[in-house]
C-alpha cells in the first residue's frame, strides 16, 4: 500500500468515471485499485478525463474485489469500507473516526459492490439521499465520501496527538 487512502473500484463500467476518480485520487494523495473489468490505464477515454493524473496516481489491478480486500489486509489497511446506497448508515462517513490507512470500495453503477466483498468489509458508508432518484454518479459520490472519510481520519490522528 503506497498511500494512507485507497480507492477500490469494483467492476465500474465507465472509463470517464474512472478518469474522474483518478483526478480525485491525485487531489487526496490516494491510490487506486481496479477490480474486475474496471477500465484502467492505458485507456484513451480514461486518460482524456484523468487529465494526466493517471501518470502520477499509484494504481494496480486485481481480478476480483475480494482479492483486493485480502491484499489490503495483508498490507496493514486498518479500515475497509464499502459505499452502498441506502446502506442504513447514510451519515456514517461524517460521524465515525477512522484509523489510517483506510480503503473505500465503490461498486458497479448498476450492481453495487460485489456481495462477497460486503461480507468482508468493516462497515458501510453512504450519502444522504433526499430526492426521488436517490442516486448520484459514482465519481461524485466518491468525492464526497472520500473527503468525509479523510477528514474523519485526520481528525482522529489530530486528537491522538
Amino acid at each position: 500500500m503506497k498511500s494512507s487512502l485507497v480507492i477500490v473500484l469494483d467492476r465500474l463500467r465507465s472509463a470517464h468515471n474512472v478518469g474522474n476518480i483518478f483526478r480525485l485520487a491525485e487531489a487526496l494523495g490516494a491510490e487506486i485499485i481496479g477490480c474486475g473489468a474496471t477500465p484502467m490505464p492505458p485507456h484513451p477515454k480514461l486518460e482524456r478525463t484523468a487529465m494526466g493524473t493517471e501518470q502520477s496516481v499509484p494504481f494496480r489491478s486485481v481480478a476480483e474485489v475480494a482479492e483486493a480486500i485480502r491484499i489490503l489486509r495483508q498490507e496493514g489497511c486498518r479500515t475497509i469500507l464499502a459505499a452502498e446506497p441506502g446502506g442504513g448508515v447514510e451519515s456514517e462517513a461524517w460521524n465515525r473516526e477512522y484509523e489510517l490507512p483506510v480503503a473505500v470500495i465503490f461498486g458497479n453503477e448498476a450492481l453495487g459492490v460485489h456481495p462477497e466483498a460486503l461480507k468482508m468489509v468493516d462497515g458501510l458508508v453512504s450519502l444522504p439521499m433526499r430526492g426521488r432518484k436517490s442516486s448520484i454518479n459514482v465519481s461524485n459520490a466518491a468525492a464526497a465520501i472520500m473527503y468525509a472519510v479523510e477528514s474523519a481520519a485526520r481528525r482522529k490522528c489530530k486528537d491522538e496527538n
